[in-house]
């Protein structure tokens, strides 16, 4: 019989966790990606969502979760090395445009390490379209947790999507272009 790897348990139950939030109209969700490197053996899950009764979801605030285990960490489960050797990796994600970064990057951040209470490691990236008439920004807010997660985690999942939600309210009141 097949046994699931920690990576699949937790990708079926983050999945449930999410669309369970789309299904009670409090986020939407707009895209989800699955994906197996043959030639690393490593897997990725996405998926990404907005808050639900937004005028226009290309343009809103998004969040994204994402899930990766690599061919070391399937290694550590089969060979079943040391506990914390095995599991997989989460981050989160926040993509939003906004015109003025040099305000709006120190708020986000700011407000980011008060609702996540300073936890993971925050990083923002900015871009933008040269050429185009108004300069607005893309940033892109990358969320790390800097460890592995296992099943004993699951608990954790909704915590985080409330705080991912939250997120989401105050970059789409606060910062949005």
């Amino acid at each position: 019989m097949f046994d699931p790897t920690i990576y699949e348990n937790l990708k079926v139950v983050l999945e449930g966790a999410v669309y369970d939030l789309d299904l009670s109209g409090d986020i939407l969700v707009t895209n989800r990606s699955d994906q197996i490197d043959m030639s690393t053996l490593s897997r990725n899950y996405a998926i990404r969502f907005v808050l639900q009764n937004e005028e226009d979801s290309h343009a809103s605030p998004w969040a994204e979760f994402a899930l990766t285990a690599g061919l070391e960490d399937l290694a550590a489960e089969i060979l079943e090395r040391k506990p914390s050797s095995q599991g997989c990796t989460l981050t989160i994600r926040f993509g939003i445009t906004m015109e003025d970064p040099q305000n709006n990057c120190p708020a986000i951040a700011a407000s980011l390490a008060s609702i996540w209470s300073g936890r993971p490691t925050i990083t923002q990236t900015l871009s933008y379209v040269f050429g185009q008439r108004e300069q607005c920004w893309h940033n892109d807010v990358l969320l790390e947790f800097g460890r592995k997660l296992d099943e004993s985690h699951v608990g954790d999942f909704t915590g985080l999507l409330e705080h991912t939600v939250k997120t989401l309210s105050l970059l789409r009141e606060k910062h949005a272009a």
